[in-house]
């Protein structure tokens, strides 16, 4: 499978659509995200929020991801994404926000808040029709589609397909924070049909490239990932970092809780 594009240096690039631009007030809006931020920066882009439907869609995918994240904040996320869909001008715009809206009636699902199974479907159906073929936002569109089926319709291989085309098209974006999930999820998605040495190396690739971006919040879930592939020791090893950052960033993702050590 191949890697995302680099930068000057070697590095990947974090994702556009995580800041908006290259300016200092938008790669402040990184630096907070990936340190588990959310409110602070979304509190950066609510200036520009309220004059700019990109800044307001930016906005409510950093609320919806800290849902992802934390299981909390969801009225503020539903009242950010009113605001994302009535200030969008165009399709690409208005998918966009249809696939904000479907990932997070996806997270109260899988987190067990609320059974919006159908909303899920319903929202990301629409972004679908709504986005162009080439629309930068077709790549997160293809990996939220596959979650959905790998998660809430356990169809691994329709996940699988949905998570080679969310990976092929972040590649060539170069997003590295999309490709270091699509890794994850394909990872994943190898261990449960057996193949261990695949699963490793995608729980590999996915780990050193949050390493790379500085994508900490993101760093434990990885850490854990690859240590149900390692030998026990390592496994051990693995565990113990990643339990000293959840608890570093104040429990997050609180999902992961059960599966550190004491």
């Amino acid at each position: 499978m191949s890697r995302p594009a680099r930068k000057k240096g070697g590095e990947p690039r974090p994702p556009t659509s995580a800041y908006g631009g290259d300016s200092p007030s938008e790669r402040a809006v990184w630096r907070l995200r990936s340190r588990g931020c959310w409110d602070d920066a979304a509190a950066l882009l609510e200036p520009h929020a309220a004059h700019g439907s990109e800044a307001a869609i930016r906005r409510a995918a950093l609320l919806v991801e800290r849902c992802m994240f934390t299981a909390d904040g969801w009225e503020e996320a539903e009242e950010a994404l009113r605001a994302a869909e009535g200030a969008a001008r165009d399709d690409d715009e208005r998918g966009a926000a249809a696939c904000e809206r479907g990932h997070l009636a996806y997270a109260a699902t899988v987190l067990g808040v609320r059974d919006r199974a159908d909303e899920a479907r319903a929202a990301l159906g629409r972004a679908a029709a709504l986005l162009g073929p080439d629309a930068e936002g077709r790549a997160m569109l293809d990996f939220r589609r596959g979650l959905l089926a790998e998660h809430l319709s356990d169809s691994p291989q329709a996940a699988r397909a949905a998570y080679r085309r969310a990976h092929a098209a972040a590649t060539a974006q170069g997003d590295g924070l999309l490709c270091s999930f699509t890794w994850r999820h394909l990872a994943g998605l190898a261990l449960r049909d057996g193949e261990l040495a695949e699963a490793r190396h995608g729980f590999r690739e996915s780990l050193l490239l949050r390493e790379q971006l500085g994508f900490l919040v993101g760093m434990a879930p990885a850490l854990v990932a690859l240590a149900d592939v390692q030998p026990e020791a390592e496994g051990a090893r693995l565990r113990e970092e990643a339990g000293r950052l959840f608890r570093l960033l104040g429990g997050v993702p609180t999902w992961l809780a059960s599966r550190l050590p004491g």
